[in-house]
């Protein structure tokens, strides 16, 4: 089976053009196409977005039966489908629900003047679907007789590349189950693991990829045994396994969060301490440290290099879904090491201003992912 990469992410939304104006204006994400009723896609609405290699669709439903409108209900705002593409969708469809994975939309091939698309859906994790899609032809015709494309309307801002990972919280004695799924019917291997514990929390993580490097997942179970932390609140609000965040590549973070910022994006903050042994703990990095701190980038390294990260505060009534900025410079890993860093700093302020330490409460949301 060849999966060569992500297609695009489906997000169900409550309201397709409230949230295709914010990932516009906000995130630099441009309307490339839409359908709806009048383009045979019964009961919905959506909008097509992209912007580097990256492409998003927005469906709101518009009855109350709709699978985005049940979705929407039961998680809130959210990513519902990864689009995974493969070589020959209706063979990769076959052989997934051969080895056991849930069949959900069997393959149906959208035909247009100059581009064929074939689609077909099986289960993933929780409700969230995988969309395999087979292209020929002109592959800016999203799907054709059904999303309407239309030509950029602006030079696209290029401030983020392509996605980078997708972050996935299941509830605890989840994880192996989950990883051991992903391993026996897509092929994917693991390639990271870590148990991390800070403040009284903790949580296991482990990353499954797929053999061609272009989809990788990082899936992430609160461990019981300790006090709820940031995974059980997500597993909760969102009433279930999902996507957490979703990391996008940017070749240029600093570039990138200085543009989002200014129209009006939030991003979690960070201890100024955090800065203080920041070269010491990751070596020289190749940015202005002054404008890491003014910014409030991460830095972590590995044996590969470096990587520069930030993560958004959630734009969602339910604090759940929010976005990663990512830049890598030789590093594989996801920046674990910064939650230690992180919470070390915080108590170091805490403690210079007299303070009672107490647990960072979302400074450090996210980090290790």
């Amino acid at each position: 089976m060849d999966i060569r990469g992500i297609d695009h992410i489906e997000l169900y939304v409550g309201d397709a053009r409230q949230a295709a104006f914010y990932f516009g204006t906000a995130i630099g994400f441009q309307l490339r196409g839409q359908g709806g009723p009048e383009t045979g896609l019964a009961g919905q609405r959506s909008l097509l977005l992209s912007q580097g290699d990256i492409r998003m669709l927005l469906t709101s439903g518009l009855t109350a039966g709709h699978p985005a409108s049940t979705y929407v209900q039961r998680h809130g705002d959210g990513i519902a489908v990864v689009a995974l593409e493969v070589g020959d969708a209706a063979g990769a469809y076959a052989e997934l629900v051969a080895r056991g994975a849930t069949g959900v939309s069997a393959p149906r091939t959208w035909t247009g003047a100059d581009a064929e698309v074939v689609t077909a859906e099986v289960g993933g994790f929780g409700d969230v679907l995988h969309r395999l899609v087979e292209r020929r032809g002109d592959r800016t015709e999203f799907l054709p007789g059904a999303v309407e494309t239309t030509p950029p309307v602006t030079d696209d801002d290029k401030l983020l590349a392509e996605i980078d990972h997708l972050a996935v919280c299941v509830p605890p004695g989840q994880l192996d189950e989950t990883v051991a799924h992903y391993e026996r019917v897509f092929g994917f291997a693991q390639i990271f693991e870590e148990h991390i514990e800070v403040a009284g929390q903790a949580m296991n993580s482990k990353v499954v990829q797929s053999p061609s490097g272009r989809v990788t997942l990082v899936l992430l179970e609160p461990d019981a045994g300790h006090r709820p932390g940031q995974i059980d609140a997500f597993l909760t609000e969102h009433h279930g396994a999902g996507v957490q965040h979703l990391g996008l590549r940017t070749d240029d973070i600093v570039t990138a969060v200085g543009a989002l910022a200014e129209r009006g994006v939030r991003f979690a903050g960070t201890p100024g301490a955090y800065y203080d042994d920041l070269e010491r703990r990751v070596g020289p990095i190749a940015a202005p440290l002054d404008r890491l701190r003014d910014l409030s980038i991460l830095v972590d390294s590995d044996h590969g290099g470096q990587l520069l990260q930030i993560f958004t505060e959630s734009m969602h009534v339910r604090r759940t879904l929010f976005l990663e900025l990512i830049e890598r410079r030789g590093a594989r890993t996801f920046g674990s090491g910064n939650i230690k860093a992180l919470y070390e700093a915080k108590e170091r302020e805490l403690a210079a201003a007299g303070a009672t330490p107490a647990v960072v409460a979302g400074t450090a949301r996210g980090v290790g992912a």
